[in-house]
């Protein structure tokens, strides 16, 4: 099994938007595409990052790299657009697969 793994560090002031809009929107979206399993979402709570910013983790898991790699050409940079125009300067993030072993 692999998972599809973004960290995100959101400034304090926009967290209650963007959970809110995570769920609602964003992670119906990406699993509405067909490529994921599963999801998961963390809220990371020690060590805190800044006394502004929060620090979240999403998983989301599939079976095949073939099905990352499909997802990351033919979804993922329209997903990706749409949270940077809604929250570009407002959240941080990083991505990375990462393989049970």
């Amino acid at each position: 099994m692999f998972i599809y793994s973004i960290t995100s560090i959101v400034k304090k002031e926009f967290e209650s938007e963007w959970l809110a809009w995570m769920k609602e929107t964003h992670i119906p979206n990406v699993l509405h595409t067909g490529y994921f399993n599963n999801h998961k979402f963390y809220k990371v709570r020690i060590p805190t990052s800044t006394s502004n910013e929060v620090t979240y983790f999403v998983h989301y898991e599939f079976e095949s790299l073939d099905q990352y790699i499909s997802y990351a050409e033919k979804e993922a940079p329209a997903l990706q657009a749409e949270v940077n125009a809604k929250f570009l300067g407002k959240v941080t993030s990083a991505r990375m697969v990462i393989e049970s072993v």
